[in-house]
């Protein structure tokens, strides 16, 4: 193979690694510190920025009986903010979560954390399903109506024992504890391929400058 070949395929392999950590090499970050997402408050209820798109929703969360708290961003490494808004129902101990998700469609879970320490995660698009007995519980009910997904979620709650304090700050709280505990369980499976792919692309930069050489 003559070495204008040769250059070439250095050259396309050398790319082809520069996408895949573009791509992967924050889901590498994540699934090893999952903890290193950072959860910050965004704006109180009185000044939250709704997208059009999540209205609908929210207006059917507001006629269950939640309350809006705030809306809170969260931000891996190497990420931009994703952000959350947030409703409360103290009387049922729920918190309703609505983002975003591909193509600007509405997304909903609701979550309720658990005495001494847990989480009861209920969604109404496809996550994980996980259970650890009496301390987490996640899954899900992909495109249930929030009326629906509320009885389901209080469903899976009989027998625990709720905690914590449904406030935004109470929210946001739970959010922080969740990447540092139990939710990394469920962050590791969800960024698995991204660390396979990243050690992939390591694999072909290593190979380019430090493979053997033609005598």
């Amino acid at each position: 193979m003559n070495v204008l070949a040769e250059l070439g395929i250095a050259v396309a392999g050398l790319v082809l690694a520069l996408v895949l950590l573009s791509m992967n090499l924050w889901r590498s970050i994540l699934f090893l510190f999952p903890s290193s997402v950072r959860v910050e408050p965004e704006a109180p209820a009185d000044q939250m920025d709704l997208p059009l798109e999540l209205s609908g929703r929210a207006n059917q969360l507001q006629a269950l009986g939640f309350v809006p708290l705030g809306s809170h961003e969260e931000k891996p490494r190497l990420q931009r903010a994703t952000r959350s808004y947030d409703w409360a129902h103290p009387g049922e101990r729920v918190f309703a979560t609505l983002h975003e998700g591909q193509g600007g469609v509405p997304r909903l879970y609701l979550l309720t954390p658990l005495a001494p320490g847990g989480f009861v995660i209920t969604a109404d698009y496809r996550r994980p399903a996980l259970e650890v007995p009496g301390v987490y519980l996640a899954g899900s009910l992909e495109d249930a109506p929030p009326d629906r997904l509320l009885r389901a979620h209080l469903r899976r709650l009989d027998g625990l024992q709720p905690a914590g304090d449904f406030t935004w700050e109470g929210r946001v709280a739970a959010g922080r504890s969740w990447y540092q505990g139990l939710g990394r369980k469920e962050i590791r499976k969800q960024n698995l391929q991204g660390l396979l792919w990243t050690v992939i692309a390591l694999a072909i930069v290593a190979s380019a400058f430090f493979g053997p050489r033609a005598p």
